[in-house]
């Protein structure tokens, strides 16, 4: 039987602290509710006496969300906690954080006090929020950096004064695994009333051992992991709930298991992105874009043979639909082939070495091949049954300029051109293919599929338009966005059935 592992997200607290990626009202409570599908235990929604912002997102997150707990962070100070307790007035289930410094550094330099001050304002705080609230969880902020036998006084009298949470946290993120995991073990040891409460971690990214000191912890008793969705936060971030989740799902020898529904990670990874428009890196465990591709020609010929020669997690539990076999130049021709049979294009291995051989050619000068490349290398081209087709674009854009484009076109073997100007360089070169295609056609639906591989990546335009009362779907892709558009509007056109 697996001890029940609880998630505390801080994605709306210590996560938003990242400068720049502070949400709003809606926004955060968009966030809780992605939260509380995925399936956390607490969230801590604010620290409601730093801003007015802060306390009415407290009070809308404890609305929104049913079950998840829904905690306030204070300092161990009485205003703090009154704050804090009328945020929380409508959470169904409610904590108070606080806590205060305990390492040798912030009590003389942060707090020019001493040891035995310092646990009775960690125990007056404690006190004063259980009169208000069942669960109090209290931090011992740098933790890390404490020595074990002080941190252990401390916790044993915030658990006697009826805390039933206890985060230890790495703040400065200094600690080795070894050291944090021996911090918990230790205090697991030596509390002699630890058996009522949960040891909590809370660890820093500062040197990129988050994820390893928070296992390191749970490994040697710790029951609540405080994390951030993408390991965002303060300076270097915090530990990745997403890495959590999946190291202790793929560890059948990790006696703990999680609430969280991991098929929902990729999704709320994506929309915490979006809305702290802080992207996520490419090489990022779990949900990083790279994290399911394959570049390399062995590791490729692996995966085609057997998913698990090189991949210890299934894309699809954690919301991703596939691995992706990306064609580069150090690309196999089992990858080539494999791409050229989803596109339903078989051929003989005579064939696949000509084919492979251009393809070489192509992707020593292409960051990346896209299917089209590889069905005009097959002798497949896309365009060849087109009655429309794009001869040249040239469009002239920019600050103070009103944009102009010149378009030529191949009409049954025939060059047409036509110039016109625009609101802009898209409507510009729609308007003068507009000239040449003299039909009454309205534009619909116009989606520019977001760019996400690099400036100079595919950018991928989905249209809808109407001719003679039918809608006409269109698709577009190049990387150049207006090109793309043309294309997309050409396709459409090119599917009209004209009398």
């Amino acid at each position: 039987m697996k001890d029940r592992l609880f998630v505390f997200d801080t994605t709306l607290r210590d996560g938003e602290q990242v400068p720049g990626c502070q949400l709003n009202k809606v926004e955060k409570i968009q966030v809780a509710r992605g939260l509380e599908a995925l399936g956390v235990d607490v969230i801590e929604a604010g620290f409601p006496v730093s801003s007015p912002g802060d306390f009415e997102s407290v009070i809308e997150i404890s609305k929104a969300v049913t079950w998840p707990t829904i905690c306030a962070l204070t300092r161990a100070v009485k205003g703090d906690i009154d704050v804090a307790v009328e945020s929380l007035k409508f959470a169904k289930r409610k904590r108070i954080h606080t806590g205060i410094g305990t390492s040798p550094t912030h009590i003389k330099y942060k707090f020019n006090s001493n040891q035995d001050e310092i646990i009775e304002r960690a125990v007056a705080a404690v006190k004063y929020a259980r009169r208000f609230v069942d669960e109090v969880e209290f931090y011992a902020e740098d933790a890390g950096r404490t020595d074990n036998a002080y941190l252990a006084k401390v916790v044993q009298a915030v658990i006697a004064a009826g805390a039933s949470v206890i985060n230890i946290p790495d703040t400065t993120g200094y600690c080795l695994p070894s050291q944090y995991g021996d911090k918990i073990r230790f205090l697991m040891e030596h509390v002699e009333n630890m058996d009522q409460a949960i040891l909590s971690t809370h660890c820093h990214n500062d040197l990129g051992m988050a994820t390893a000191n928070t296992m390191a912890g749970v490994q040697n008793g710790a029951r609540q992991v405080e994390c951030t969705i993408n390991g965002i936060g303060e300076r270097a971030g915090n530990t990745a709930l997403e890495e959590i989740a999946m190291i202790c799902k793929s560890h059948e020898s990790i006696a703990v298991e999680t609430n969280i529904n991991t098929r929902k990670i990729y999704p709320i990874s994506r929309m915490v992105s979006s809305l702290m428009n802080m992207p996520v890196q490419a090489n990022k465990a779990i949900v990083g874009r790279n994290a399911f591709s394959h570049s390399s020609g062995i590791h490729q010929d692996g995966v085609l043979k057997n998913i698990q020669t090189y991949e210890i997690i299934n894309p699809e539990d954690v919301g991703i639909a596939e691995n992706h076999i990306l064609l580069t130049a150090r690309s196999g021709r089992a990858a080539l082939k494999h791409r050229l049979e989803m596109n339903d294009i078989h051929l003989k291995q005579p064939e696949l070495d000509k084919v492979y051989e251009e393809f070489l050619v192509l992707a020593d000068k292409k960051k990346s091949i896209t299917d089209d490349d590889i069905m005009i290398l097959a002798g497949k081209d896309l365009n060849r049954k087109q009655r429309i087709k794009l001869d040249f674009l040239q469009v002239t854009s920019g600050v103070g300029v009103k944009p102009v484009a010149c378009l030529g076109l191949l009409i049954a073997g025939e060059k047409f051109e036509a110039a016109a100007s625009g609101n802009g360089p898209i409507d510009a070169a729609i308007s003068a293919l507009k000239k040449i295609v003299c039909r009454e056609m309205e534009l619909k639906e116009f989606t520019i599929q977001s760019i996400d591989q690099g400036s100079n990546d595919m950018g991928k335009v989905h249209m809808q338009v109407e001719y003679e009362k039918k809608v006409y779907y269109g698709f577009g892709a190049n990387t150049d966005i207006v090109g793309a558009s043309v294309e997309a509007y050409l396709d459409c056109i090119n599917k009209f059935k004209i009398n």
